[in-house]
C-alpha cells in the first residue's frame, strides 16, 4: 500500500473553489431575479387583446371542423357565429392603439358585416358554411396582414 499523505484537518479550501461557489451562487440568484422580473412584467401587461384573438380562433376552428365533419346545420354553427359576432364588438377596445386608425376600423367593420350577413342568412349546408368560413378567414387574414407585428 502506497504511503499517501494524509490531508491536514486545518487545510483551507483553495481560492478556485471559493470563486466557483460564489459564481454558482451568483448565477442562481441572477436566474431567480430574472424570472421574478419577467413574471412581474407579464403580470402588468394587458392580456385582453390576445384573449380576444384566442377565443375568436377557437370559434373559427370549430366552424371549420363542422364543415369537415359535415355537421353544417344551423344548430351546429349559429352558436359559434353569435360568439364571433359578440367578440367582434371588442376588436377596437382590445387594440386601443389601433382603434383610431381608419384601416383598422374598416377591417373590424368588415368582420362585423360578414358576421351580420351570416347571422341574418345562416348557412343551410356545408357549401354555404365553407363560403362563410372563407369570408371570415379573409377578414382575419387581411387585418393580420396589415396590423400584425
Amino acid at each position: 500500500m502506497p504511503n499517501l499523505p494524509m490531508p491536514s484537518p486545518d487545510r483551507k479550501p483553495s481560492a478556485a473553489t471559493r470563486y466557483l461557489v460564489v459564481f454558482a451562487l451568483g448565477l442562481a440568484v441572477g436566474i431567480f431575479a430574472t424570472v421574478v422580473v419577467i413574471r412581474a412584467i407579464q403580470a402588468r401587461s394587458d392580456h385582453f387583446a390576445s384573449s380576444v384573438m384566442h377565443v375568436q380562433e377557437w370559434h373559427m376552428t370549430r366552424l371549420h371542423q363542422r364543415a369537415e365533419e359535415n355537421r353544417c346545420n344551423a344548430t351546429d354553427v349559429l352558436p359559434h357565429l353569435r360568439a364571433l359576432r359578440v367578440l367582434a364588438e371588442d376588436l377596437e377596445p382590445a387594440f386601443p392603439r389601433l382603434a383610431h386608425r381608419e384601416p383598422f376600423v374598416r377591417h373590424a367593420a368588415r368582420m362585423r358585416a360578414n358576421l351580420d350577413a351570416a347571422l341574418q342568412s345562416p348557412p343551410l349546408n356545408c357549401a354555404g358554411l365553407q363560403t362563410t368560413n372563407k369570408q371570415l378567414q379573409d377578414s382575419c387574414r387581411d387585418c393580420h396582414r396589415d396590423f400584425r407585428s
